[in-house]
Protein backbone atom coordinates (compact mmCIF):
# COMPACT_ATOMS: atom_id res chain seq x y z
CA UNK A 1 0.00 0.00 0.00
CA UNK A 2 2.96 2.14 0.91
CA UNK A 3 4.36 1.96 -2.36
CA UNK A 4 0.86 2.36 -4.38
CA UNK A 5 0.71 5.84 -2.50
CA UNK A 6 4.57 6.56 -3.02
CA UNK A 7 3.53 5.80 -7.17
CA UNK A 8 0.59 8.13 -6.84
CA UNK A 9 -1.99 5.45 -8.00
CA UNK A 10 -5.35 5.16 -6.33
CA UNK A 11 -5.88 2.45 -3.12
CA UNK A 12 -9.39 1.39 -2.01
CA UNK A 13 -9.14 -0.73 1.08
CA UNK A 14 -11.83 -2.87 2.52
CA UNK A 15 -11.77 -4.31 6.25
CA UNK A 16 -12.73 -3.82 9.64
CA UNK A 17 -11.38 -0.62 11.37
CA UNK A 18 -11.32 2.25 13.41
CA UNK A 19 -11.70 5.81 12.40
CA UNK A 20 -10.59 9.24 14.45
CA UNK A 21 -10.40 12.62 13.24
CA UNK A 22 -8.37 15.29 14.92
CA UNK A 23 -8.49 19.40 13.66
CA UNK A 24 -11.38 21.62 13.47
CA UNK A 25 -13.48 19.33 15.42
CA UNK A 26 -12.98 15.58 16.70
CA UNK A 27 -15.09 12.24 16.02
CA UNK A 28 -14.35 8.76 16.53
CA UNK A 29 -16.15 5.88 14.76
CA UNK A 30 -16.09 2.90 16.48
CA UNK A 31 -15.30 -0.70 14.99
CA UNK A 32 -16.97 -1.60 11.59
CA UNK A 33 -16.68 -2.70 7.84
CA UNK A 34 -15.52 0.75 6.32
CA UNK A 35 -14.07 1.23 2.46
CA UNK A 36 -11.66 3.58 2.70
CA UNK A 37 -11.00 5.35 -1.04
CA UNK A 38 -7.28 7.49 -1.32
CA UNK A 39 -6.73 9.21 -4.41
CA UNK A 40 -3.25 10.59 -6.35
CA UNK A 41 -4.50 13.82 -5.40
CA UNK A 42 -4.34 13.43 -1.95
CA UNK A 43 -8.29 13.34 -1.04
CA UNK A 44 -9.38 10.18 1.60
CA UNK A 45 -12.53 8.87 1.82
CA UNK A 46 -14.41 6.72 4.34
CA UNK A 47 -17.79 4.73 2.83
CA UNK A 48 -19.76 2.30 4.79
CA UNK A 49 -22.45 0.67 3.56
CA UNK A 50 -25.07 3.22 3.16
CA UNK A 51 -25.36 6.56 1.96
CA UNK A 52 -23.52 8.33 -0.93
CA UNK A 53 -21.68 10.11 0.79
CA UNK A 54 -18.65 9.47 2.89
CA UNK A 55 -18.71 9.58 6.47
CA UNK A 56 -15.46 10.66 7.42
CA UNK A 57 -12.82 12.69 4.21
CA UNK A 58 -10.19 14.72 4.03
CA UNK A 59 -9.57 17.10 0.76
CA UNK A 60 -7.16 17.35 -1.86
CA UNK A 61 -3.57 18.24 -1.05
CA UNK A 62 -3.48 15.62 1.67
CA UNK A 63 0.03 13.31 2.07
CA UNK A 64 -1.49 9.73 2.86
CA UNK A 65 0.90 7.19 4.89
CA UNK A 66 0.59 3.50 5.82
CA UNK A 67 2.47 1.84 8.96
CA UNK A 68 1.82 -0.78 11.23
CA UNK A 69 1.34 -0.08 14.59
CA UNK A 70 0.16 -2.34 17.49
CA UNK A 71 -1.10 -4.93 15.46
CA UNK A 72 -3.27 -2.99 13.38
CA UNK A 73 -2.50 -1.47 9.52
CA UNK A 74 -2.81 2.48 10.45
CA UNK A 75 -3.82 5.21 7.36
CA UNK A 76 -2.88 8.31 8.50
CA UNK A 77 -4.33 11.76 6.10
CA UNK A 78 -2.94 14.41 7.29
CA UNK A 79 -2.85 18.50 6.19
CA UNK A 80 -2.17 21.35 7.37
CA UNK A 81 -3.91 25.11 7.03
CA UNK A 82 -6.01 23.92 8.71
CA UNK A 83 -3.89 21.14 10.81
CA UNK A 84 -6.38 18.14 10.76
CA UNK A 85 -5.64 14.19 10.60
CA UNK A 86 -7.52 11.16 9.58
CA UNK A 87 -6.57 7.90 11.16
CA UNK A 88 -7.98 4.48 10.05
CA UNK A 89 -6.88 1.34 11.85
CA UNK A 90 -7.49 -2.04 10.44
CA UNK A 91 -7.79 -4.85 12.33
CA UNK A 92 -8.95 -6.99 9.52
CA UNK A 93 -8.80 -6.42 5.75
CA UNK A 94 -10.83 -8.39 3.16
CA UNK A 95 -9.41 -6.46 0.42
CA UNK A 96 -7.01 -3.66 -0.77
CA UNK A 97 -7.06 -2.87 -4.78
CA UNK A 98 -4.48 -0.12 -6.85
CA UNK A 99 -5.20 1.28 -9.70
CA UNK A 100 -2.63 3.52 -12.11
CA UNK A 101 -5.18 6.25 -12.65
CA UNK A 102 -5.10 7.54 -16.24
CA UNK A 103 -6.59 11.18 -16.93
CA UNK A 104 -8.80 11.69 -19.42
CA UNK A 105 -6.35 13.94 -20.88
CA UNK A 106 -3.56 11.42 -20.95
CA UNK A 107 -5.43 9.77 -22.91
CA UNK A 108 -5.97 12.11 -25.72
CA UNK A 109 -1.65 11.92 -26.23
CA UNK A 110 -0.57 10.21 -29.14
CA UNK A 111 2.95 10.79 -28.91
CA UNK A 112 5.90 8.50 -27.20
CA UNK A 113 8.35 10.05 -25.20
CA UNK A 114 10.86 9.95 -28.07
CA UNK A 115 8.22 12.14 -30.05
CA UNK A 116 8.55 14.78 -26.83
CA UNK A 117 12.28 14.58 -26.59
CA UNK A 118 12.35 15.72 -30.63
CA UNK A 119 9.67 18.39 -30.56
CA UNK A 120 11.85 19.88 -27.39
CA UNK A 121 15.10 19.70 -29.81
CA UNK A 122 13.41 21.35 -32.82
CA UNK A 123 11.66 23.79 -30.59
CA UNK A 124 13.99 24.61 -27.52
CA UNK A 125 11.93 27.74 -26.68
CA UNK A 126 8.65 25.60 -25.40
CA UNK A 127 11.19 25.17 -22.65
CA UNK A 128 12.02 28.32 -22.06
CA UNK A 129 12.49 31.60 -24.68
CA UNK A 130 16.84 31.26 -24.89
CA UNK A 131 17.13 27.72 -23.81
CA UNK A 132 19.97 25.91 -25.96
CA UNK A 133 20.26 22.20 -26.48
CA UNK A 134 23.16 20.54 -26.21
CA UNK A 135 22.57 16.74 -25.57
CA UNK A 136 20.33 14.24 -25.22
CA UNK A 137 21.10 11.00 -23.11
CA UNK A 138 23.99 12.64 -21.01
CA UNK A 139 25.66 10.32 -18.74
CA UNK A 140 25.64 11.29 -14.77
CA UNK A 141 26.03 9.17 -12.23
CA UNK A 142 22.45 8.95 -11.43
CA UNK A 143 21.92 7.84 -15.25
CA UNK A 144 21.07 9.23 -18.44
CA UNK A 145 20.03 13.20 -18.67
CA UNK A 146 17.16 13.26 -21.31
CA UNK A 147 18.00 16.89 -22.67
CA UNK A 148 21.24 18.65 -21.25
CA UNK A 149 21.33 22.20 -22.09
CA UNK A 150 21.80 25.73 -20.89
CA UNK A 151 19.81 28.99 -20.13
CA UNK A 152 19.94 32.35 -22.09
CA UNK A 153 22.16 33.59 -18.99
CA UNK A 154 24.97 30.36 -19.43
CA UNK A 155 23.45 28.43 -16.24
CA UNK A 156 23.40 24.68 -16.97
CA UNK A 157 19.83 22.88 -16.99
CA UNK A 158 18.90 19.48 -16.87
CA UNK A 159 15.52 18.15 -18.51
CA UNK A 160 13.35 15.26 -17.24
CA UNK A 161 10.74 14.38 -20.01
CA UNK A 162 7.74 12.63 -19.37
CA UNK A 163 4.91 12.04 -21.84
CA UNK A 164 2.20 11.55 -19.44
CA UNK A 165 0.96 13.12 -16.16
CA UNK A 166 3.37 12.17 -13.65
CA UNK A 167 4.09 11.89 -9.56
CA UNK A 168 6.85 12.58 -6.88
CA UNK A 169 8.56 9.37 -8.24
CA UNK A 170 9.52 11.57 -11.60
CA UNK A 171 10.81 14.83 -9.33
CA UNK A 172 13.07 12.44 -7.47
CA UNK A 173 14.63 11.35 -10.67
CA UNK A 174 15.50 14.56 -11.45
CA UNK A 175 16.63 15.84 -8.23
CA UNK A 176 19.06 13.14 -8.49
CA UNK A 177 20.09 14.08 -11.83
CA UNK A 178 21.07 17.65 -10.47
CA UNK A 179 22.72 16.23 -7.47
CA UNK A 180 24.88 14.42 -9.85
CA UNK A 181 26.08 16.97 -11.84
CA UNK A 182 26.61 19.11 -8.85
CA UNK A 183 28.93 16.82 -7.65
CA UNK A 184 30.50 16.04 -11.36
CA UNK A 185 30.38 19.48 -12.65
CA UNK A 186 32.88 22.34 -10.57
CA UNK A 187 31.94 23.82 -7.15
CA UNK A 188 30.34 27.11 -8.71
CA UNK A 189 28.12 25.38 -10.96
CA UNK A 190 24.34 26.60 -11.09
CA UNK A 191 21.90 23.89 -11.93
CA UNK A 192 18.53 24.10 -12.87
CA UNK A 193 16.38 21.03 -13.25
CA UNK A 194 13.01 21.08 -15.42
CA UNK A 195 10.11 18.42 -15.44
CA UNK A 196 8.39 18.55 -18.97
CA UNK A 197 5.29 16.43 -19.30
CA UNK A 198 1.42 17.51 -19.90
CA UNK A 199 0.70 17.93 -16.08
CA UNK A 200 1.84 16.73 -12.56
CA UNK A 201 0.07 15.78 -9.36
CA UNK A 202 -0.34 18.34 -6.45
CA UNK A 203 2.20 16.15 -4.48
CA UNK A 204 4.40 16.32 -7.49
CA UNK A 205 4.00 20.21 -7.39
CA UNK A 206 5.12 20.67 -4.11
CA UNK A 207 7.68 18.65 -4.06
CA UNK A 208 9.22 20.44 -6.90
CA UNK A 209 8.68 23.46 -5.21
CA UNK A 210 10.21 21.95 -1.88
CA UNK A 211 13.67 21.41 -3.91
CA UNK A 212 13.78 24.32 -5.81
CA UNK A 213 12.44 22.48 -9.17
CA UNK A 214 10.66 23.75 -12.26
CA UNK A 215 7.80 22.37 -13.91
CA UNK A 216 6.73 23.17 -17.71
CA UNK A 217 3.71 21.53 -19.34
CA UNK A 218 4.48 19.94 -22.75
CA UNK A 219 2.97 17.29 -24.29
CA UNK A 220 4.17 15.09 -27.24
CA UNK A 221 2.71 16.06 -30.33
CA UNK A 222 -0.84 14.40 -31.33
Amino acid sequence: MAAAIERDEMLTVFGRCTVEYEGRAASHLGPGDRLVVLKPDGTALVHTDEGQKPVNWQPPGCSHEVRLADGAVRIESRRTGPDEELTVAFERIEQVSTFDVTDRRDLSLQGTEEDLRQRILETPDLVEEGFTPLATERETPAGAVDVYGRDRDGRTVVVELKRKRVGPDAVGQLDRYVEALERDLHANAEIRGILISPSVTERARNLLAEKGLEFVSVGPPE
